[in-house]
């Protein structure tokens, strides 16, 4: 006779442990006390895949200097609309972290966010030129007022001297340069609130569970089968919401869910690497974020960066990422996994995607195919003087870029992250990758917003407490951005724009 599984009844069951699910988890549990909430974890530990340090591409991302952010339009003008969104939702972050370090629920802030100055950096007449208008456009907004500009090398040598060293004197270069970047280890933060989380009354973490099922009972509610890694026995969860929050794995579990919403989702596994420096007096000389431009093809995420890091205490610099090509859709998953995602429904929209993307096609080819050496060969465009034997190769994580229909096209990529919800509001699922980590709070209250709308009115108060720029606008609100973003940087500990400083 087949034993019966546990039954464990909850409110709220988030799967993945990870920066989006312990940030819905916090706001839940600050909004309403009472909540019950169940987190599932496949891994042995917290915010190993994505979140973790060394796999996420995205530190503090804050359109400061990721290009990609600020395209060139058809009539040579810059688009700063996605700049200036992230850089709101960016700050809309910093707002709860400092509540969070206000409250005392959270600890030592400069374990997982540091001052670390955001520079771009180009070369030759082209994207010298796209540059300059690029700053040109952005200094439109307050957000970026304090921002610098220079196409004088030796301005820029003061800024970063590694990537000046050995470099051509007659090539033209640019750079732009905000002091007040950050560098955010959202493994180190992920892990922090649920640190906290876990002594809240009707919390629970369990590691090593992987969800094997997922449907909806007769009663409306979510029936959640997962498997214990350790012991092989399965535990039944019964939940009014359920929040997928797992990465590159939440699209497999968002079309177990079978919700109508999600069927025409496919996804695209982009993997990635780094260069890591191992020369400490290398490492001691670089103190800069350094963003470039992507090459031709190349996805958002790719966009080549020199990046100084705090990881584990300790200061760590990073060049890239190179992009790799795995069917699996994450880290630790299988090679099964995209074979296994495809059906009637996303086919046909992944084969046109496929189609118009043949310049992807060849860059994944292209950087799947290159040496070690031809990888530092790409590093010495940044870093002039770079020797092999100071860099060696770090796996990142992986990232699954979101397919979905489109009724002119077909099919269409979407390089961000998109949220998926049933009608009811009862099921949520976050999709895609960057910015990602960096935006997580705005992209929770978003949902919050689309899954609990009969409570988002009487929740409002207390959002406003968490969040004080909630439901207003820091664009529109100059005196409210500069108030807010001092108090953040001071409870952070991390330095201020100038623009806030001057208020």
């Amino acid at each position: 006779m087949p034993v019966s599984k546990p039954i464990i009844h909850s409110d709220v069951v988030l799967i993945g442990a990870g920066i989006m699910s312990s940030t819905l988890a916090s706001i839940l549990k600050e909004l309403n006390p009472d909540i019950s909430i169940h987190i599932l974890e496949r891994l042995d530990a917290p915010a190993a895949e994505s979140s973790d340090a060394w796999n996420n591409a995205g530190t503090g991302h804050s359109a400061l200097c990721e290009l990609n952010y600020t395209p060139e339009k058809e009539d040579g003008t810059v688009d700063c609309t996605k700049a200036v969104k992230i850089f709101e939702q960016f700050e809309t972050s910093r707002q709860y972290w400092a509540y969070l370090v206000k409250k005392g629920l959270i600890e030592a802030p400069e374990e997982f966010i540091h001052t670390i100055p955001h520079m771009s950096f180009v070369f030759g007449e082209k994207n010298t030129g796209f540059l300059k208008k690029r700053y040109e456009a952005l200094r439109q907004y307050h957000f970026f007022e304090g921002m610098k500009f220079t196409d004088d090398a030796e301005r820029i040598r003061k800024w970063a001297p590694l990537i000046m060293e050995g470099r051509d004197e007659n090539e033209p270069v640019a750079a732009t340069r905000a002091e007040w970047g950050t560098d955010v280890n959202f493994g180190t933060l992920t892990r922090k609130m649920l640190k906290y989380l876990m002594f809240e009354k009707g919390v629970v973490l369990k590691l090593a569970h992987e969800v094997k099922d997922l449907t909806r009972m007769e009663d409306g509610k979510w029936k959640i089968v997962a498997k214990n890694l350790t012991t092989d026995s399965k535990t039944e969860f019964h939940a009014g919401f359920v929040f997928i929050g797992a990465g590159g794995g939440s699209l497999p579990l968002l079309e177990k869910s079978g919700i109508p919403e999600g069927k025409a989702y496919g996804g695209f596994p982009v993997g990635g690497q780094w260069l890591r420096c191992t020369n400490k007096e290398v490492i001691s000389r670089h103190d800069a974020k350094v963003y470039g431009k992507a090459a031709v093809g190349a996805p958002p995420m790719s966009v080549p960066h020199l990046d100084t890091r705090f990881i584990d205490g300790e200061r760590a610099l990073l060049f890239g990422p190179y992009a790799g090509f795995s069917t699996r859709f994450l880290k630790n998953g299988s090679l099964l996994d995209l074979p296994g995602s495809i059906n009637t429904h996303n086919i046909l929209p992944m084969i046109r995607v496929g189609l118009d993307n043949m310049d992807l096609t060849k860059y994944l080819i292209n950087q799947v195919s290159q040496s070690q050496e031809e990888k530092v060969d790409a590093l010495r465009e940044y870093l002039p003087n770079a020797q092999s034997e100071d860099w060696e190769l770090e796996v990142a994580g992986q990232r699954v870029q979101v397919i979905k229909k489109d009724k002119k096209e077909g099919g269409i990529l979407e390089f961000g992250t998109e949220i998926v919800n049933s009608a009811d509001g009862s099921m949520a699922a976050l999709l895609g990758a960057s910015p990602g980590a960096s935006t997580a709070v705005a992209i929770m209250l978003e949902l919050i917003s689309r899954c609990f709308p009969d409570k988002t009115e009487a929740w409002k108060p207390r959002l406003e407490e968490m969040i004080p720029s909630y439901g207003k606008s820091l664009l529109n609100d100059v005196a409210l951005f500069r108030a807010e973003h001092l108090a953040t940087a001071e409870l952070l500990g991390i330095e201020p724009a100038p623009i806030a400083k001057t208020a």
